[in-house]
């Protein structure tokens, strides 16, 4: 599928200019990648490269906070047993151990519950409530989840249990009858920062709660490296109170690791004093997941919770196991919903979307068998499996698809669902799924555009590869985290030509290795040496290369900068989006 190239428009080209010169002269890729970030200004520039924990909002401008702390702060007073109830993916573990491990710390009788996804299904449910029931809870603190569970919440007041929610999904008209319901995306709720993961809500009601008690807020920083994992992880875009939580908790990771991520990120092959964001998303991310998706998500809060080194090994180790697993029954799902998708496509049934069902697929893999055909497809995608008979599974969306808002339309065909934009859980009955199918298809049928519909790569600023020297480096490093509404600004620089011949590598030569030198233009600095670009993926375009190379053809690229460190030695490399042979000048 041909991606179209869309350079991101700025405000103007006089903003770009204003914000190099207030930085001395920064190079122009670099300062109109800045205004696509809103950063027009030198005190946003500063607080963007030197995000600090004091830039953090006050935790008390969430609606119901007050109410939060003094309920949870009664109990650790009072040793009132609490059980945090969590979530199996990453953010809900990691938001699970937040709570369990700085509560224990002021001296609460805290427990926890994660539901099974093969026994209770999604979210806060009666059966896990009953599970809460049965550890004695007198308090549920539900986190990264509940803010739709309006029936499970009066049945937690029945059992005689108090609610506390602490959750960062979309709410639906009605809120649940709690305690108090911490969600910054609750429409009355004037928090000025509405992307947080469920996690960072936690960590909010920590600050909350040290404040009540007495105690200093700042103490809940100890538990920022589970922040950041979970900030990373669950794919919240990269800016706001987001940025600040997310650079200050990999710091934290970098320099003072709980000794579960510490064991974590051994296995994984992570070099901990140089965690990246990608580090967490490609490498350990997977791993905590893997305990939710194949078998229970308790062996990943067990190791996020231990404090010994050696029990600490054991645990990521079974989970290390346990993502071989994983990744076994991913590729086999995925061939078969593979083979699913084409034929509904060649169908013509389903014009926009896709959805499909099978009984034998393996539910903990489900989420990440859509977001595959997404990017295979360009389709919105509902992937769904059975469990003890109701069909439930996951859904996943393409830019300018709104899928909460495509799934609230079929709202009254489904048994549960909740989500964000671009991804969603929910289960059905198998006899609505054929309406299910209709009436999916045409909600997103109203909101696409020929144009939503031909996958796109935005382009953040035209760049000659002479412009690529050491301060660019040092600058753009700055732009890190990386994530979403931040990711790795991408370049176009035409008129390339590669500099020997390409390599095939990996599986089948399905990627590309290659140098690129700029064809020289009259009226710019003379051809810098060549630099290394990577295609991952692109195998497909090794004759284009080669033909650009023997006939000395230009073409042009889109990627990304970045350094490659092979045997203590660190050299920059482009990283490849898409390539195209150069038009001729009109």
């Amino acid at each position: 599928m041909t991606n179209r190239w869309l350079l991101r428009p700025v405000p103007s080209e006089q903003a770009v200019r204003d914000i190099g010169r207030q930085l001395n002269d920064l190079p122009p890729a670099l300062s109109r990648a800045l205004i696509l970030r809103e950063i027009n200004t030198y005190d946003r520039a500063r607080a963007f490269f030197r995000p600090v924990a004091s830039d953090l909002h006050d935790p008390f401008r969430m609606k119901d906070m007050g109410v939060a702390a003094d309920r949870v702060a009664k109990a650790v007073r009072e040793k009132e047993r609490m059980v945090v109830y969590g979530d199996y993916d990453v953010d809900g573990t990691t938001a699970t151990a937040l709570l369990v491990s700085s509560l224990r710390s002021l001296g609460g009788d805290v427990g926890f519950f994660v539901p099974n996804r093969f026994e209770h299904g999604y979210g806060l449910s009666r059966a896990g409530l009953d599970e809460a029931a049965k550890l004695g809870a007198q308090l549920v603190i539900a986190v990264d989840c509940g803010v739709t569970a309006v029936a499970e919440a009066l049945y937690a007041r029945e059992k005689g249990m108090d609610l506390v929610v602490c959750d960062h999904h979309t709410p639906k008209d009605e809120l649940p009858e709690a305690v108090a319901v911490l969600d910054p995306k609750r429409k009355d709720c004037d928090y000025p920062f509405k992307e947080l993961a469920g996690c960072s809500v936690g960590f909010k009601l920590v600050q909350a709660v040290l404040t009540k008690l007495g105690r200093d807020p700042a103490a809940a920083m100890a538990w920022l490296d589970l922040v950041a994992v979970a900030t990373a992880s669950d794919m919240v875009p990269v800016e706001g109170e987001n940025r600040v939580l997310l650079a200050v908790g990999l710091e934290r990771l970098r320099t003072k690791p709980s000794v579960g991520l510490r064991a974590l990120a051994s296995v994984a092959n992570v070099p901990i004093a140089a965690c990246a964001t990608s580090d967490i998303v490609f490498r350990m991310a997977p791993r905590i997941n893997a305990a939710g998706r194949v078998k229970s998500a308790k062996t990943a809060i067990d190791l996020l919770l231990t404090n010994d080194a050696e029990e600490a090994q054991g645990y990521a180790e079974e989970l290390h196991e346990l993502n071989a697993q994983r990744r076994e029954l991913d590729q086999e799902t995925l061939e078969s919903a593979i083979k699913g998708a084409e034929r509904q496509i060649t169908s013509g049934k389903m014009k926009h979307t896709l959805v499909l069902h099978d009984h034998d697929w393996f539910p903990g893999v489900i989420g990440i068998v859509a977001s595959r055909l997404v990017e295979r497809f360009h389709r919105p995608t509902i992937l769904l499996g059975t469990i003890d008979g109701v069909v439930t599974g996951s859904a996943r969306s393409i830019e300018g698809i709104n899928i909460f808002d495509a799934l609230q339309e079929c709202n009254d065909l489904l048994a549960r669902f909740g989500g964000h934009a671009f991804a969603a859980g929910l289960s059905l009955e198998i006899s609505r799924l054929p309406a299910l199918q209709e009436r999916f298809d045409h909600a997103v049928g109203t909101r696409v555009t020929p144009e939503t519909l031909q996958p796109a790569i935005h382009v953040d600023a035209p760049l000659r590869l002479h412009e690529i020297d050491r301060r660019f480096l040092a600058v753009l490093k700055q732009f890190e985290p990386f994530g979403p509404k931040n990711d790795r600004p991408v370049f176009q620089a035409n008129g390339l030509l590669p500099a020997w011949p390409p390599r095939k590598l990996g599986k089948d030569g399905q990627h590309l290795k290659f140098s690129v030198r700029q064809q020289p233009q009259e009226g710019h600095p003379p051809n810098a040496a060549p630099i290394d670009a990577i295609a991952f993926g692109m195998g497909s375009r090794y004759d284009m290369l080669e033909e650009c190379r023997s006939e000395q053809q230009p073409f042009d690229m889109l990627f990304s900068v970045q350094e490659n460190t092979w045997k203590e030695r660190t050299e920059t490399q482009l990283h490849v989006k898409d390539l195209r042979r150069s038009q001729p000048a009109t």
